[in-house]
Formats: C-alpha cells, sequence, structure tokens
C-alpha cells in the first residue's frame, strides 16, 4: 500500500515523497489578510502530519489528477477555507472510486473520520443526531483522506443553529444561456441586493453558475433567512420574466437562470467557497472581486489544476471582509 504524507506537491504515481511543508506553507499563505478571524499562523499546521494513502489513484480521470494531487491542493487552500468551515457543520461529498464513479453525501458523523473531526450534537426532524465539523486543517485532510472531494457547509455555526448568518443565491443557468447572459444576471441580482441595503459577495459554483452570497450579521432566524430569499427570487423573476425563474424544474427554466433560493432553510448547504467539484474537470468554486465579472471567460475558469497558482497570485482576497461586515435584512 503506498502512501504518502499530506503535502505531496503533484500526487504522481509511486509518491515523490514530502513537500517541504513549512516552506510550502508560506508560500500559500493569504495575501493581503489583516483579519484576525482568517489566522495565517495557524491555518496549515499539522496539515503535513495527515497520512494520505494511495496518493498515486486518478480520481479525475479526464485530467489524471490523482488523490495526492486534491490532497495537496486542499493543504495549500488549508487557510482560505477554514474561515467557512471552522465551527460548521458540515456535508461531505465522497468519492471512493474517483469523480465520474458512485458518490455520496454524507452529513452525519461516522466511526474513523479521524482525530481532528469533531462531532456535534444537533436536533433534526429524526431526533438528536451527531452531525461533524473540522476546525483545522489536520481535520480537513483526514476528511480527503477519506476521499472527500466536495465541502458543504450550513449557513451557520454549530452553537448557533436557529439563526442563519449567510444567504445564498445559486444562479442555475439552463444549458442554453450564454455566459454573458450568467454574468450579467449576477450583476441584477447584487444591485437588487444593494438597493435592499445589502451588501453581496460573489464566486463560481465550480459547475455552470454563479453564487451571490450575503453574510448577516447580526444573524437572522431561519424562517425570515428563507421568506426573504424566496422574495428577492420571486421579485427578480417577475421583473426580469425573461431572464430569471424563481421555480425549481428543467422545463420552467428553458433559457433562462434559476435563482435557486431553497438551500436557505436550517440544515441546507451550499458548496464551500474553495471546494473542489466531483466533475470531470474538478472545477473549483471561486471567490471573485465583482470586477472580475467583465473578464471572466465562463464559469469553468478555474480548476484543481490553476486555482492554488490564481489564490497565491492575487494581490487581495475579494473576500477579505465578508465575516467583518455588518448587515441586517431589511425590516420588510
Amino acid at each position: 500500500m503506498k502512501s504518502v504524507r499530506a503535502g505531496n506537491a503533484h500526487g504522481t504515481p509511486g509518491g515523490a515523497g514530502a513537500v517541504a511543508v513549512k516552506r510550502a506553507a508560506r508560500r500559500s499563505e493569504p495575501a493581503g489578510r489583516k483579519s484576525a478571524a482568517r489566522p495565517r499562523k495557524r491555518a496549515t499546521e499539522g496539515a503535513d502530519t495527515v497520512l494520505i494513502t494511495h496518493p498515486e489513484r486518478v480520481v479525475f480521470a479526464a485530467t489524471g489528477a490523482t488523490k495526492g494531487a486534491v490532497a495537496d491542493y486542499y493543504r495549500q487552500l488549508a487557510p482560505w477555507m477554514l474561515p467557512e468551515l471552522r465551527d460548521r457543520p458540515l456535508s461531505l461529498l465522497r468519492c471512493p472510486d474517483g469523480a465520474g464513479h458512485a458518490c455520496f453525501f454524507q452529513k452525519h458523523a461516522g466511526t474513523r473520520l479521524g482525530a481532528h473531526v469533531r462531532n456535534v450534537r444537533l436536533r433534526d426532524s429524526s431526533g438528536v443526531q451527531q452531525y461533524l465539523c473540522v476546525d483545522d486543517a489536520q481535520g480537513l485532510l483526514e476528511l480527503v483522506q477519506m476521499n472527500t472531494l466536495e465541502f458543504h457547509p450550513w449557513g451557520c455555526h454549530a452553537r448557533t443553529t436557529a439563526s442563519a448568518d449567510r444567504i445564498v443565491f445559486d444562479l442555475d443557468p439552463h444549458a442554453d444561456v450564454a455566459w454573458p447572459e450568467i454574468a450579467a444576471a449576477a450583476s441584477i441580482v447584487r444591485d437588487h441586493l444593494a438597493a435592499l441595503g445589502l451588501s453581496a459577495f460573489l464566486r463560481t459554483s465550480g459547475s455552470k453558475g454563479l453564487h451571490v452570497v450575503v453574510p448577516l450579521r447580526p444573524a437572522a432566524p431561519w424562517l425570515r433567512a428563507r421568506r426573504f430569499a424566496k422574495g428577492v427570487a420571486d421579485a427578480l423573476a417577475a421583473g426580469h420574466p425573461a431572464r430569471f425563474v424563481a421555480t425549481a424544474g428543467e422545463d420552467k427554466r428553458v433559457g433562462r437562470i434559476f435563482i435557486d433560493w431553497l438551500r436557505n432553510s436550517r440544515g441546507a448547504t451550499s458548496v464551500a467557497a474553495y471546494s473542489l467539484r466531483a466533475r470531470a474537470d474538478a472545477g473549483v468554486a471561486m471567490p471573485l472581486a465583482w470586477e472580475r465579472l467583465r473578464s471572466l471567460t465562463g464559469a469553468h475558469a478555474f480548476t484543481l489544476a490553476n486555482a492554488a497558482a490564481h489564490v497565491r497570485a492575487r494581490r487581495v482576497d475579494p473576500w477579505r471582509d465578508i465575516d467583518r461586515i455588518e448587515q441586517a435584512l431589511p425590516q420588510r
């Protein structure tokens, strides 16, 4: 059985040996981050101690990317991912045989996921259940070792599950909608929210669309957050009927973009920023500055092959203020 400590730079067959993790961690520190809410120093601490078995196993057949490459990606991106993952209940998409094969979602805690994967007791429709959380890079890599490709956090923290501190609008286009229309739609959603007094943040979904994310501080009760999200989607669909639809269903959105507001309820999830997607091209849910929409060529611009380099090269983190902004839902 081949294995390598997390940090194998390429996940090449046979394992090329562990990289100098301390040096690599310094290279991947967030540029331009000053917020104490997104610490640099401890973000990759201990990640190199997690054993990644079978690093040579191909996970993305179309590109040849291996489990070792996936682990190295998540080790490098841990400083940016953890602020969104830490202390939030998670759902995982695990793919034991790689993307393109049978994958399954896991939301309840299981045995042998890792010493740094924390269980939290939460009540759901079935009673009190054990959910899972990670707080550090070791926990993140332990889940990668268990073949996790996608990370989907709740829109609240484990200690405050009665209220939403984020609302996500997933712009899910029909296959016949061109990219410029999708980009323009995201700007329309942003402007609508701005008119309501809310700042919004942008990311690619890692698939074919875009996410518009609204942080809430103070948080809002889930029922109110869900009603607000539905109201925004309905208003946009009514105001731009040729562009948007607020009702799920493939037949209803031909030539249009479904504003998926349904993720905004307790226990629902949305893919985390910087998470890989279990798609053929290993897409990444990449946070972006709004100005970047003008030059973005499509929703598939960021993948396992280029995302880490893009993050290291950018001068400013476009989501640097997402955990510090104070804004509440409008009182109407």
